[in-house]
């Protein structure tokens, strides 16, 4: 608890324009080191000296000393339409954090290690379309993906990046996003919106997360792809576009099925080929555009509106469960062992006691408590 106290004073002091020494004279101490030993973790905070500190970078206890929420950590970067305001983020934002959050401090409470090294990928801005799509295809290889990687994705990332997965029910506007911070990366994505979509944003996102040192991502990005002109940010869109397409669609696997087509209506085949890969029709046909398979005749003859946003009819789908199974699992632990109470769990989880039942019972747990 001290760690995250002195942690979060330095945040909430930077956070204020302060000094240490500006700081240190405010909290009645006789020089800057006093200070400056409490948030480097050599000297414990008093009772007194916190409310003193409370009072005067003006933060609520919660702020300094609650392990159930991100305070200055995690870097979100969102995808989403243009009608999803800053305010609408940031609102939202302050909910993916406490779940994160949440993960993160039962974690810690249950003796789970984590750690901060993070595989990365050999990209920059400098890097061409081509490159960004070959580490897609190595990446799908080397994480033993198989002809349908959108089935395997999920998995191979909390395995390889030690990422959490977080399917929730955004805001409608909101499709997903990735969040950077150490020892827990997460990607989340809006259980509500069609596979395709789902499938894609968890790759795309992916990318982010393998790239985010060299290349930091914009707080938001459009959900469509297809990036056109100048600039910075549309050059890293469309690199982390050509590398989902690539990891989810194998050039091996894609090339079966197309020289299968023969005489098959463009339109009719692809939406049938994305049902396979489990993509978007949209998202198979950029593929193959950039593959530079698709004649001056097909594009002719696709008809945009025709192309399923699925590749699927959305009967056949169905919406993930909500979270993930670590993510309850290692809530339902919480909950068993005393670890958390209830009411704090359905607080954190913006839920109800029969809702946390709910989930539970979703995930073929017995539920750990009695209503």
């Amino acid at each position: 608890m001290n760690d995250l106290i002195n942690k979060r004073l330095k945040m909430a002091r930077e956070k204020a324009g302060l000094t240490q020494a500006q700081l240190a004279e405010k909290l009645g101490f006789k020089d800057r080191q006093t200070l400056a030993a409490i948030e480097s973790g050599q000297r414990k905070l008093s009772a007194e000296e916190l409310v003193r500190a409370i009072r005067v970078l003006n933060v609520d206890l919660d702020y300094l000393t609650d392990g159930f929420r991100l305070v200055g950590e995690g870097k979100f970067s969102w995808r989403a339409d243009k009608n999803a305001t800053e305010n609408l983020l940031s609102a939202f934002e302050e909910r993916a954090g406490r779940w994160i959050a949440t993960y993160r401090r039962l974690g810690e409470i249950q003796g789970i290690k984590t750690t901060v090294l993070q595989p990365r990928l050999a990209l920059n801005e400098r890097s061409s379309f081509e490159e960004a799509s070959a580490d897609g295809e190595a990446l799908g290889t080397e994480w033993g993906l198989g002809d349908t990687p959108a089935l395997a994705l999920e998995r191979a990332i909390e395995t390889n990046l030690g990422a959490l997965v977080l399917y929730v029910d955004a805001p409608k506007g909101i499709s997903g996003a990735a969040c950077l911070l150490p020892g827990l990366n997460t990607i989340l994505i809006n259980r509500n919106e069609p596979e395709g979509r789902r499938n894609y944003d968890l790759a795309h996102e992916t990318f982010h997360l393998l790239t985010w040192e060299q290349m930091p991502p914009e707080h938001k990005e459009p959900i469509e792809g297809n990036h056109r002109g100048k600039g910075r940010h549309k050059r890293v869109e469309q690199l982390a576009d050509n590398f989902a397409a690539a990891l989810l669609m194998p050039e091996r696997v894609l090339k079966v099925f197309w020289l299968a087509r023969e005489k098959q209506d463009i339109n009719v085949w692809l939406n049938r080929t994305a049902a396979e890969f489990l993509v978007s029709a949209k998202a198979l046909k950029w593929r193959l555009t950039n593959l530079g398979w698709l004649s001056k005749s097909d594009h002719f003859d696709i008809n945009d509106a025709k192309l399923t946003a699925n590749g699927r009819p959305r009967k056949e789908q169905s919406v993930p469960r909500i979270f993930c199974e670590p993510f309850v699992r290692r809530l339902h632990t919480a909950l068993a062992k005393g670890q958390l109470s209830v009411r704090r769990a359905a607080s954190l989880l913006d839920t109800t006691f029969d809702g946390l039942s709910e989930l539970f019972r979703a995930y073929g747990l017995p539920v750990p408590f009695d209503l």
